[in-house]
């Protein structure tokens, strides 16, 4: 044991993470369970977009191995890695398409939940900018995804596992401790200028999603007067 690490994940993407995983496990039991939750499963969706949209900035403006151009998967990539050819930090080409494909997802699981309704209380921040068969559709597809998000979620936890047991190499405790062991160039960039940035677009697009700048709904007409007779 040489004892050598280098820095690997900086701190806003550990709890972006981690917040994340938090996120969905709440939005799924809040979701299943319905009721008087449906209510926080919304709110919870609005806090899951504001984590994509600072993900997204984090994604140009992070550190190195957050940078999405570091890590964005290529066919030639994806090649030498099957042929075990590939050499890198952070994650590799095949992991990248599992995260490709989750935030992907998650985007349009949020964006169709922006406009359902379950056509008893509850509607979505954005359901009156459209009809209600529309929003019917975009519901429908929202619970359909959900259980494609399910798997997906699944099968990343699954990988973690293999590479964890089978290859011996350990991808939760740098996600947790920041510090990959071995040798490796330190991640550099994703100052406190860029996580500002970043954090000013989450909380645009939570703004915008939460449909706060939409007008009032007009107030319901007077009641009609009972005659005193």
């Amino acid at each position: 044991m040489n004892g050598k690490r280098f820095r690997l994940w900086d701190l806003p993407t550990r709890l972006f993470h981690w917040l994340l995983v938090l996120a969905m496990v709440a939005a799924v039991v809040s979701g299943q369970l319905g009721g008087n939750l449906i209510d926080w499963h919304g709110r919870i969706g609005l806090f899951v977009g504001g984590l994509l949209a600072f993900r997204l900035a984090w994604g140009v403006l992070g550190s190195t191995y957050s940078r999405f151009r570091q890590f964005f998967p290529t066919p030639a990539s994806l090649k030498a890695y099957l042929r075990g050819e590939w050499r890198g930090e952070g994650h590799n080409p095949l992991a990248a398409l599992s995260v490709f494909g989750l935030l992907g997802l998650l985007t349009v699981q949020v964006a169709t939940g922006l406009f359902a309704n379950d056509d008893i209380t509850f509607t979505g921040p954005l359901f009156d900018l459209v009809d209600k068969g529309l929003s019917n559709r975009l519901t429908g597809l929202h619970h359909l995804l959900s259980n494609l998000l399910i798997a997906l979620a699944v099968l990343h936890v699954a990988a973690i596992a293999y590479y964890g047991h089978f290859k011996k190499q350990q991808l939760l405790k740098p996600m947790i401790t920041g510090w990959k062991e071995g040798e490796g160039e330190a991640a550099r960039g994703g100052g406190i200028i860029a996580l500002l940035v970043a954090l000013a677009l989450a909380a645009a697009v939570v703004y915008v999603a939460s449909g706060a700048w939409l007008p009032a709904p007009p107030p319901p007409p007077p009641a009609a007067e009972t005659p005193d007779w």
